[in-house]
């Protein structure tokens, strides 16, 4: 057994009504209190409220993905305030864009030192603030992972600010706030949560503790989600999805799925959880074709798309189902043929694609867009 190490949140509260734990925590920690958040979300209005009992409020909104220029012009805004704490509720970007601010508010030195890929990727050099973290959607598992993915327009790229000290000190993951969320962020964040525990099962660096996280969500996500996009209910479900699939990914690694789309989204703006449950069934079928026979790799790829014909018949149904509510080519969401070669290249360079099960060639990558 190879070593390994095993690292989340500070604390985690999961279950219905647990929002209502998020003021107290903060008010005993803190006296001034940086909330970052989405616009529509009523939770957050009420726990603004809850806060400004006890401590002096500063409210960001945060309007999609956060982008370097962005958090920049946040960071402006915020110091004079000097927050001691960061709350961030909403979905995974705003949960990223609140991680990014509680790192860079403290650091003496400009946010491209720390980014991955694109600037320096050094550790922060003071210890960010604490956080707590209220994911209003079921996917990317934020509220659990040590990493904020911030879009550098000028690069074209999404990368990661990464510090093992980014890990929020409170994650409260309520299955209620799902209700405030859009149909069509269902489908994408869920397809998200579903590429979020398959990758870290399947990829090189998965470990016993990951293996076991994963095992038990990678069916019960399938179920949940299906059950979800008919109104059957499955919040619970997607929501405890999520938060597992944050800490896997954060305790193992992903694949080549995530080392696309981080260079996808950057390129075209899509939404990341589309992007990844567009390309992921082309992903599966090219890996498992890579991959020996007789492998331990191959055991699991094939584990996988068992239990992905169990709820959808095969990989060409889950394919059609998620096409029939919706989810659109990489052509529809903005990628271009001629953009294949330069895509498959950078996408090989992420730290994200680094643990994938097989190790595919330059035409496998373009063979994988061209499916998706």
């Amino acid at each position: 057994m190879a070593p390994f190490g095993f690292a989340t949140a500070g604390a985690i509260r999961f279950g219905r009504g647990t929002v209502a734990e998020a003021a107290p925590f903060a008010l005993a920690r803190a006296e001034r209190v940086l909330v970052v958040r989405s616009a529509s979300v009523a939770a957050a209005d009420t726990l603004v409220r809850s806060l400004g009992q006890g401590a002096e409020v500063l409210e960001i909104v945060a309007r999609g993905e956060p982008d370097l220029p962005g958090l920049t012009r946040d960071c402006d805004a915020a110091r004079p305030f000097a927050p001691e704490l960061v709350v961030a509720i909403g979905g995974g970007a705003v949960i990223d864009h609140g991680k990014a601010l509680a790192a860079l508010l403290p650091a003496p030195h400009g946010a491209l030192r720390h980014l991955e890929v694109v600037g320096e990727g050094k550790p922060l050099d003071a210890p960010p603030l604490p956080v707590v973290a209220l994911p209003t959607t079921a996917g990317t598992g934020s509220e659990v992972t040590r990493n904020a993915v911030i879009q550098v327009p000028e690069a074209a790229r999404k990368v990661s600010l990464r510090d093992p000290r980014l890990y929020p000190a409170l994650a409260i993951v309520d299955p209620d706030l799902l209700a405030s969320c859009p149909r069509p962020v269902l489908l994408a964040s869920g397809l998200d949560a579903v590429t979020q525990v398959i990758e870290p099962f399947v990829c090189t660096r998965a470990n016993p503790v990951t293996d076991a996280l994963c095992r038990e969500a990678i069916p019960r996500v399938l179920s949940a989600l299906k059950r979800l996009m008919a109104g059957e209910g499955g919040e619970e479900d997607m929501a405890l999805t999520s938060l597992v699939g944050g800490i896997a990914l954060a305790n193992a690694g992903l694949g080549a799925v995530h080392g696309f789309a981080g260079v996808i989204g950057g390129l075209t703006g899509a939404a990341h959880g589309a992007i990844c449950g567009t390309l992921l069934p082309a992903v599966l079928r090219v890996n498992r074709e890579r991959v020996r026979p007789g492998s331990p790799a191959r055991a699991r790829l094939d584990w996988v798309i068992g239990q992905i014909a169990e709820v959808h018949g095969d990989l060409g149904g889950f394919e059609a189902w998620a096409r029939d509510l919706g989810l659109r080519r990489l052509s529809d969401l903005g990628l271009r043929a001629e953009d294949h070669a330069r895509v498959a290249a950078d996408a090989r360079g992420s730290s994200s694609y680094a643990a994938n099960p097989a190790e595919l060639h330059d035409e496998d990558l373009r063979e994988i867009l061209a499916r998706s």
